[in-house]
């Protein structure tokens, strides 16, 4: 009977001033990137929310995916009327039903955003309220119900819901720059990821096997964890890079309470030659101060020495149990959780340095050609594309033509 939309609101993105409208445009193109095929008629900006129309046969799966992306506060399957107060009331009554089929209680909250509609909020709460109760036999209660219906009235059309689903909030990608993400196959490093996204930024991963000195079954997870990933608009591309050979080479020629903290220095010096290429800006780590060895701030003082561009790392202050709840609700952690080899456990030295000084990994590596070994890195490297709306890839490894 009535038109059906995807009501969405966004919060931080209020806040920006003046630039505010370039970041509701970006939430727009990555929301329109979203939802793909499921609709033609597009996302339109009205009075601080967007709105996408849909029909009822996509609009669950719309709903599900306009709410994984990043910038969104939350989005609603809404009925959308006219003004007129029998269509209002009659939406209420459909969006209290769809909502709650065992609920015994409800509330209605009703706005004006347009200032041309006489009819004050508290008003029409009375008004739609009353008539709710009426058709459904339900109780109300304003501090807890078991539903709770919306009713927006924006410009000239109302927006009325009691279906809500919460967002990731933060801010849409793009609006932050590009980053490269050191991606194992673990739990932690997705999670990292999935915060940087979260505040705008697109992910460049790059994953270090242990190939082939190892299989490449890490290679797969993490293939897989970049797919969870995807979803919600901000990996662009993994980068694989074998290794193992690299790693042996350093484990032969250096001290073996170093040898971790070496791998690490070259991964960062990999990782700034990809950031090079793809003009990002910053690298990003899963780790969490004093979680193993070589997160020690010590140790994290001597890997960053060898970086030039900032070395994110935005769980630094979370305990293991909390990284694991996040992944959980990312849908990472199962995959996570798989037994692979790859190349965090190779050449693992029996008791690795967990106080290094600057001057000690120097002196360590002196022997090692570094500039030739990040140059045989990136010789054997290889990437996957995903769907990333806002990336450009390097014109030394163009993006695949299927994407």
């Amino acid at each position: 009977m009535f038109e059906r939309a995807v009501l969405v609101h966004y919060h931080e993105i209020g806040l920006k001033g003046r630039n505010r409208g370039r970041f509701e445009r970006a939430l727009q193109a990555n929301l329109v990137a979203a939802i793909g095929e499921l609709s033609t008629v597009g996302v339109e900006r009205v009075a601080s929310r967007l709105i996408i129309p849909v029909s009822l046969a996509n609009a669950e799966e719309v709903l599900s995916r306009v709410a994984a992306v990043p910038g969104i506060s939350s989005a609603s399957l809404a009925f959308v009327t006219s003004r007129d107060p029998a269509e209002m009331e009659q939406a209420a009554i459909l969006a209290v039903r769809e909502a709650g089929a065992s609920a015994k209680t409800f509330a209605i909250a009703a706005r004006r955003s347009a200032t041309d509609h006489v009819e004050r909020s508290l008003e029409m709460n009375r008004r739609i309220g009353a008539a709710v109760q009426v058709a459904t036999g339900l109780g109300v209660n304003l501090d807890a119900p078991d539903v709770l219906c919306r009713v927006e009235v924006v410009q000239g059309e109302v927006y009325t819901y009691a279906r809500r689903v919460e967002g990731p909030g933060g801010l849409p990608v793009g609006t932050s720059g590009k980053v490269i993400s050191l991606l194992s196959a673990g739990i932690d490093s997705p999670v990292a990821t999935w915060r940087i996204i979260r505040r705008g930024a697109v992910a460049v991963g790059v994953h270090f096997s242990g190939r082939p000195q190892t299989d490449d079954r890490s290679e797969h997870v993490v293939a897989e964890l970049c797919e969870v990933l995807e979803r919600t608009g901000g990996l662009a591309r993994l980068y694989v890079v074998p290794f193992g050979d690299l790693q042996r080479e350093i484990s032969l020629a250096a001290p073996p309470d170093l040898r971790i903290l070496l791998y690490r220095r070259l991964m960062v010096r990999v990782a700034e030659a990809i950031a090079a290429e793809e003009r990002a800006g910053a690298l990003v780590t899963g780790e969490s101060l004093g979680q193993v060895a070589s997160q020690t701030l010590e140790n994290i003082a001597a890997v960053d020495q060898a970086a030039t561009l900032p070395v994110l790392r935005p769980l630094s202050g979370n305990d293991k149990q909390e990284i694991v709840t996040e992944a959980r609700a990312l849908g990472t952690f199962e995959l996570s959780t798989q037994q692979v080899s790859d190349c965090c456990t190779l050449f693992m030295p029996r008791s690795p340095e967990t106080h290094a000084s600057v001057r000690q990994v120097v002196k360590g590596e002196s022997e090692l050609d570094l500039p030739r070994m990040v140059a045989d890195a990136l010789a054997d490297i290889t990437w996957t594309d995903f769907a990333c709306a806002t990336y450009r890839a390097p014109k030394r490894w163009p993006r695949s033509a299927t994407l």
